[in-house]
């Protein structure tokens, strides 16, 4: 059965040109100017509000605080003052590691949603070297390590047991030789 493509496709064209798209989609309808002054054109469909410069630069400072910060705590680790092999002070060294990536994290997300691609790759090479702390002291306690770390610190080991000794015999005094007289 042959069809006559040319009268579907008028049929089609017809159909387009009657067609009204729905109020949701329909374009706003142009801001009435007073006189002297151009007409201002809506904003295309689907383009972003245009920002305040002032709230846009703002955003951009806050960005960039929160990447210098992630940058000041990950530099920061690298000069931890303290010991950090077991207990407290190492449970305090792993809280401080932790806090590397998630403040990465942080900058990172704000740089990706205000399209900064320098903070943005800051913030992940942040993320990385945060992962790489904790995984360096995280391995060694989880038996990946050559040189096995511990948790805790190990109990001291007892005194060896004392034995009771007597005491050492007096010397007997000097003779007077060299002894000076009183005067």
């Amino acid at each position: 059965m042959d069809r006559d493509w040319d009268a579907e496709l008028k049929k089609i064209d017809k159909a387009m040109a009657d067609w009204t798209p729905p109020v949701e989609e329909r374009a706003p309808p142009a801001v009435p100017t007073p006189k002297g002054q151009a007409p201002v054109a809506p904003a295309p469909r689907g383009a972003p509000p245009a920002a305040e410069p002032r709230a846009a630069f703002r955003h951009r400072i806050a960005t960039w605080t929160r990447v210098g910060l992630a940058l000041l705590i990950g530099i920061g680790m690298t000069q931890w003052p303290y010991t950090h092999g077991c207990a407290l002070k190492f449970f305090i060294y792993f809280i401080g590691a932790l806090a590397v990536p998630a403040a990465g994290v942080w900058g990172a997300l704000s740089s990706w949603k205000r399209r900064m691609g320098l903070a943005h790759g800051l913030s992940i090479g942040l993320i990385i070297w945060g992962l790489v702390l904790v995984a360096r002291e995280m391995l060694p306690r989880t038996g990946y390590a050559k040189q096995p770390a511990t948790w805790f610190c190990p109990a001291p080991a007892p005194a060896p047991p004392t034995t009771p000794t007597a005491p050492p015999p007096a010397q007997p005094a000097p003779s007077g030789a060299g002894q000076v007289p009183p005067q």
